[in-house]
């Protein structure tokens, strides 16, 4: 029996809307220069990116429910159509690091509305494909555009947004992330029995629409420096090492495939070193790695990963582990892990006051040995459990887990100049993309391994409980990184005033 599901898969404020309206005049080393006219209330501009956002995680979890249907229809077998989510995977690894570069040369608002163009003509042709060939390019295009979406949307925010309200910010942001895996099954599941399943991809038309009327109306166009050239070499090498890591990550849960899997990977590592060498020797490449000498952005990057690694994993375990481990049905699975997104909203009104008493530095240290603790706890969840019980722990870990994406999505970008902000959002964008998949197939492989030591045919509730213990040992140990950060790191946008500097 193949149970292994996929998923495709990246933050409250006490101040008025419309805090600092942000104006930045920018200019290029060609002598252009864009100036912003006054940004609206920084909650109208999340929410703006935010759609887009939205859109990409609700189509791709809603996606997974529907498979065998799909198959069914297309008369291809449900393990075959992987080879569509494979090639929305490649999508990402070749344009993510492009959007930087792109957003600089094209501008990062009018780069953020293509990009939502892209995916919606990527959605009407996976709506109108009648055979794998065709819905495994459309989802391509698709892949292309939610490449894009994600890095540009946060650069939108970065641009248009003071650092003072950053944090407010990236709260309104991170929900949509949150929400749409949790609204994604049930609704995948209503549309496949009541509607058709092309309906799913239909379904992204009028929320792509609002997010480009949207961000027509109330973004500012705040560019950044073009670049002189397009980094082609970087580009080449820097997509096919990315490919090749997340196939590799992809295939590693699969049986039969070990070796294939692991010559993916080794050939990715390789290729990364060869990119990084490249990137010392050209003046603009595609990924910069010299932004890993920034403090803030470099123990976020790495601390921020380890805890992405076990975000990925959890939203894979929880729905396997209920109705395989429990034998719930998918609606009240569905009921019981929307506690994680009820807690997530709850972060929202506590975050920025957080930070503002406590730092990023001893805040992040807290909510990642209580989100860590969160996941471990799920270890022990049993099918005699109350469900209060089960959804208190949930709430509980949402909670500080989004409170973890806040502060990481914040303080990557505090000491990250204008210049290099382009830069800095897609090396971030892909690093997330990498340790989220990592995250998934962590877990799968774990399942995997466990249900063929034990000769069963599917994981039991042991197997389950290490997956957990496992993942958040990953998820604690970002706590190291943490407590490097300085006592006064960020400081500017959690308005935190600290004593010392360590």
């Amino acid at each position: 029996m193949h149970w292994r599901r996929r998923n495709l898969a990246s933050m409250s404020a006490d101040a008025a809307d419309g805090l600092a309206p942000a104006v930045e005049a920018v200019t290029s080393p060609t002598g252009r220069t864009t100036t912003s006219r006054p940004a609206p209330g920084y909650r109208v501009i999340a929410l703006v990116v935010a759609s887009s956002l939205f859109m990409q995680q609700l189509d791709g979890t809603v996606l997974t429910v529907a498979l065998p249907t799909m198959a069914r229809e297309l008369g291809t077998t449900a393990t075959s159509l992987s080879l569509a989510m494979t090639s929305y995977l490649l999508a990402l690894a070749l344009f993510i690091p492009a959007s930087g570069t792109l957003a600089d040369r094209f501008g990062s608002r009018n780069l953020f509305c293509a990009s939502i163009v892209v995916f919606l003509i990527g959605s009407i042709l996976c709506a109108q494909s009648s055979s794998l060939a065709l819905l495994v390019g459309a989802r391509f295009v698709q892949g292309i555009g939610g490449a894009m979406m994600v890095p540009v949307g946060r650069l939108v925010l970065l641009r248009s947004v003071a650092k003072e309200d950053m944090v407010q910010a990236l709260s309104w942001l991170v929900m949509p992330a949150l929400i749409g895996p949790i609204l994604g099954p049930p609704l995948g599941g209503f549309i496949v029995t009541w509607l058709d399943w092309r309906w799913i991809f239909y379904l992204n038309i009028p929320i792509g629409v609002v997010g480009i009327a949207g961000a027509l109306l109330v973004v500012p166009d705040v560019s950044g420096d073009a670049r002189a050239r397009f980094d082609l070499s970087g580009f080449l090498v820097s997509g096919l090492a990315l490919g090749a890591l997340l196939f590799g990550f992809e295939l590693s849960s699969r049986p039969g495939t070990g070796v294939l899997a692991i010559a993916l990977v080794i050939g990715g590592l390789v290729l990364g070193l060869v990119y990084f060498r490249h990137a010392r020797r050209v003046e603009d490449p595609i990924l910069e790695p010299s932004l890993m000498r920034i403090p803030t952005f470099r123990l976020s990057v790495i601390a921020g990963s380890l805890t992405r690694i076990t975000q990925g994993a959890q939203p894979f375990l929880l729905p396997l582990m209920f109705q395989l481990g429990f034998g719930l049905s998918a609606a009240k699975t569905g009921t019981i892990t929307m506690a994680g997104a009820i807690g997530a909203l709850a972060m929202k009104a506590f975050a920025p006051r957080v930070l503002r008493r406590w730092g990023f530095r001893r805040g992040l240290i807290v909510a990642g040995l209580a989100s860590s603790a969160g996941y471990a706890a799920c270890a022990l969840f049993r099918p005699d459990w109350p469900v209060a019980a089960m959804v208190a722990v949930l709430a509980v870990s949402g909670f500080f887990t989004s409170f973890q994406f806040t502060g990481y999505n914040a303080i990557a970008y505090a000491d990250v100049g204008k210049a290099q902000m382009s830069a800095a959002t897609s090396f971030y964008a892909t690093f997330q993309q990498l340790t989220l998949s990592l995250g998934i197939c962590t877990a799968a492989t774990i399942l995997q391994v466990g249900a063929r030591m034990e000769g069963m045919e599917q994981p039991t509730l042991r197997i389950f409980s290490a997956a957990f213990l496992i993942v958040s040992t990953i998820s604690a140990s970002a706590i190291i990184w943490n407590r490097r950060f300085a006592m006064d790191a960020g400081q500017e946008m959690s308005g935190h005033h600290a004593s010392g500097t360590r």
